[in-house]
């Protein structure tokens, strides 16, 4: 009996907590329907205003034994003020529906690139990757249905590789004042000034006065697929898929057998590393907006996982107090330090990681009231910087 009342005084206790951490978005409906389309980012969107707190739904609707096996049709019944009225419309039942027609955390089919094609790689496998050398009949380009010739790999016949094309390379640096974070930065690179010029060397030029520059990563393109056909050195190979034409110089690695983790749920950090920052974009030059990809400048070796939300925020302006230290007087001149006002940091949006690598992630902007630009820094979502 008392094992019974102590479990049920938990569950109490459990539901509590969650009625007091819930902030339900105003006009959030009391019943919800999941329509085709949706994610698990628009349905919390729908009910709470902090929708990166979507196990609050979860916990108050039981009849949720699976946030990723929630189907259109499905309906959701939850009232504003956090009370659960009965078990809504789905559960343990049969379906025709398709697991592919399940509700994902967030729209996959925007993401294509970065699910399947983009990855980073560490210093290792760029400079031990084998690499096309030649293509059949000393064509320039290969595609699909074309031999290439590869150095430098050892394989069986059947044996299935990925095509790779280095985008860039992240790195950081150390900070110029001690007690400062590192910054991490992207450096575009490609192969085709050979091997060589695409290592990170380790010289003299890596190195500043406050210490050593550390690399990160390789970010790659994969582009296509190859079968190899004969052993050897240099291995026959078929490109049996590719998205754009093989060129000598490209190179090859084993295949990603799961190039992502669809089992996740949006969720608030349990803490945003320190100087979190957006350091790539793609399909812009000077910012992105909502549903456009970030890279971000932490990864598994932070704590960042997948489903993570953050809020990101710019910096504040440096202006100068011109009514108390006017330009060009003697009190400016002597008190520029005084004179200089360093405004509070703007915020900009919220970023939820998707997919993440050693010392690198990548996010989808879920939202934005101006546009993300580089060096925007991630912040709790639940609180301010």
């Amino acid at each position: 009996m008392l094992k019974k009342l102590l479990s049920l005084s938990a569950g109490v206790l459990l539901t509590l907590s969650v009625y007091a951490a819930t902030q339900w978005a105003d006009g959030a409906p009391n019943r919800y329907v999941v329509r085709k389309g949706d994610t698990l980012w628009d349905i919390s969107a729908k009910f709470l205003a902090k929708p990166w707190h979507w196990p609050e739904i979860w916990q108050l609707n039981p009849q949720v034994r699976n946030p990723h096996l929630i189907y259109p049709g499905d309906e959701l019944v939850i009232s504003g003020n956090g009370i659960t009225h009965g078990e809504g419309s789905f559960g343990p039942h049969a379906r025709a529906s398709s697991l592919d027609d399940a509700v994902s955390a967030i729209p996959l089919s925007a993401l294509k690139q970065f699910l399947k094609n983009t990855r980073v790689v560490d210093e290792d496998a760029i400079r031990t990757a084998p690499h096309v050398v030649a293509i059949e009949e000393n064509r320039l380009r290969g595609t699909s249905g074309q031999l290439v010739y590869i150095r430098g790999l050892s394989a069986s016949v059947g044996d299935k590789f990925a095509v790779v094309r280095p985008l860039g390379r992240y790195y950081d640096m150390p900070p110029e004042e001690e007690g400062q974070v590192r910054e991490v930065h992207r450096q575009e690179r490609d192969g085709r000034y050979g091997r060589p010029s695409l290592l990170w060397s380790h010289g003299p030029h890596e190195i500043t006065l406050q210490g050593r520059v550390r690399f990160l990563g390789y970010e790659v393109l994969e582009f296509g697929t190859l079968q190899v056909t004969r052993s050897g050195d240099p291995t026959s190979a078929l490109v049996t898929y590719s998205d754009f034409e093989v060129k000598e110089g490209d190179y090859v690695l084993p295949l990603d057998p799961s190039p992502y983790d669809s089992e996740f749920v949006p969720h608030p950090p349990g803490s945003a590393p320190d100087n979190m920052r957006v350091i790539a974009f793609t399909d812009a030059m000077n910012a992105v907006g909502a549903r456009q990809v970030v890279a971000l400048s932490r990864g598994r070796a932070d704590g960042v996982d997948n489903g993570t939300t953050y809020s990101i925020y710019t910096e504040g302006e440096v202006v100068h107090d011109d009514t108390d230290y006017p330009r060009g007087k003697t009190r400016a001149f002597f008190h520029p330090k005084d004179a200089k006002v360093k405004l509070p940091p703007e915020f900009i949006g919220h970023v939820m990681v998707f997919r993440t690598f050693e010392r690198v992630s990548y996010g989808l902007v879920m939202d934005s009231v101006r546009p993300v630009h580089l060096g925007d820094f991630l912040h709790d979502p639940d609180t301010t910087p």
